[in-house]
């Protein structure tokens, strides 16, 4: 008999349906429909955070401050004084330890790509900051020009580039493919309270906020294509497993 009955047709797995197990494999940042892609605009950012940060060392002079420059500088650093915790705390959102911190946040959630991209670029942009400074040497605000205000302790050292801005712009690059919407926003305000605070409590002019940030975007840039971001739109992969169904009952 070439017929079979009701049991002949449960005999063996069906195919093309995975158990499980099947569904968590390969890495938890590939889970769920993520796929990993290599971004060209990301070669955009890194060519313009490089030219954006010439530029800004170009102007730059050892002993003194250019009339727009200075002015700008004026605006943020004669606003009214608070208290200093105040303006202390989000400051340290540029901190260098804010990187191993951010590292030790994606490895919770199992981001290990996300992970090795932070410490990556945390690293980086910190010694590449330092290394910038020593090309490109001016000092503190209070070294070039009078009457300003220092909030805090006085810094020292030189000033361009700024390191605080650099390594907080470059983690919130790294991190922003993988943030939802409100944290993306919560970058964005880091970002911005570090750039403003660092010239409020007199340790940067603005071209040294400029720079670092233009070297943040290229370090973060560059990461970003040694790396992979997740894919935007699901996985092909995926797609096709959930029409694996319709095409079984269609057949």
């Amino acid at each position: 008999m070439t017929g079979g009955g009701p049991g002949d047709r449960q005999s063996g797995p069906p195919v093309g349906r995975g158990g499980p197990g099947d569904r968590q494999s390969g890495p938890p940042e590939n889970r769920g429909g993520r796929r990993i892609e290599r971004r060209p605009t990301d070669l955009i950012w890194l060519a313009a955070g490089i030219v954006v940060l010439v530029l800004c060392a170009l102007p730059v002079h050892a002993d003194r401050v250019d009339g727009p420059e200075a002015a700008a500088f004026r605006l943020v650093n004669d606003l009214p004084s608070v208290p200093f915790p105040i303006v202390w705390a989000p400051m340290q959102l540029g901190n260098f330890l804010v990187v191993p911190a951010a590292v030790l946040v994606a490895l919770a959630f199992r981001r290990w790509r996300l992970a090795a991209g932070l410490a990556l670029a945390g690293a980086g942009v910190y010694v590449l900051a330092k290394v910038v400074k020593h090309f490109v040497e001016r000092g503190r605000p209070s070294d070039v020009l009078d009457e300003v205000v220092v909030r805090g302790a006085a810094p020292h050292g030189l000033g361009f580039v700024s390191g605080h801005i650099a390594v907080v712009t470059s983690l919130a690059l790294v991190a922003w493919p993988w943030l939802p919407r409100w944290g993306r926003w919560a970058a964005g305000a880091a970002v911005a309270a570090v750039f403003l605070t660092r010239m409020y409590v007199g340790a940067h002019l603005p071209l040294d906020m400029v720079g670092g940030a233009a070297l943040g975007v290229a370090v973060g840039a560059l990461v970003r294509l040694l790396l992979g971001v997740p894919a935007r739109g699901p996985d092909p992969a995926g797609g096709a497993a959930a029409a694996a169904p319709d095409t079984r009952r269609a057949a």
